[in-house]
């Protein structure tokens, strides 16, 4: 997970709020200043956003492995999460000022046992017969959930029984992420 200093986070956050609303007006994305060498760094990252009144979930979208420079997920993830998470309509135009943004960048996912997840400091992704759900380290604390209900959670966002997670056949594993968004600016 690339390093980020005060000013590379407040440049991510610009990015991606600059994204969001390039695409509800149908305009290209950013460009990203490509000599910050922590934005050029490959990195994995999730953007979430929220109504900035009533904080609710309005899209959250990402990359689990880091393929690509972090700066380049971070815009993707926030196009992705204004125009492509399937739970919601795109935002649009009228929408984007009365949204917050969070930014999540994502350690390796590692195997794990069920035992082993930790709800105050990981994110989980579980997957089974060809589906997969992925929560992140955030949500467990969030709406207040012990290790079961945060298993429990990610099957149901994976489409699966709630249990899926006790299956032998089930994959499990756990990442961390460095979280920040424009609320705590």
């Amino acid at each position: 997970m690339p390093e980020l200093s005060p000013h590379g986070r407040r440049e991510l956050l610009v990015l991606a709020r600059q994204a969001v609303r390039a695409v509800a007006a149908g305009a290209a994305p950013p460009r990203w200043p490509h000599e910050a060498p922590s934005l050029a760094a490959p990195g994995a990252a999730f953007v979430t956003l929220r109504d900035r009144v009533t904080g609710d979930l309005r899209g959250c979208r990402g990359e689990i492995v880091a393929v690509r420079p972090l700066a380049e997920s971070v815009i993707e993830g926030a196009i992705a999460a204004a125009i492509d998470d399937p739970r919601f309509p795109p935002v649009r135009e009228p929408e984007v000022d009365h949204l917050s943004i969070e930014i999540s960048v994502l350690t390796p996912m590692v195997p794990a046992k069920p035992g082993e997840v930790d709800v105050r400091r990981h994110g989980v992704m579980i997957t089974w017969r060809g589906r997969r759900g992925l929560l992140l380290p955030q949500v467990a604390g969030e709406l207040g959930w012990d290790r079961e209900q945060l298993l429990e959670g990610v099957c149901r966002k994976a489409g699966l029984p709630r249990d899926a997670w006790k299956r032998v056949d089930a994959t499990l594993e756990v990442f961390e992420a460095e979280v920040w968004g424009e609320d705590e600016e």
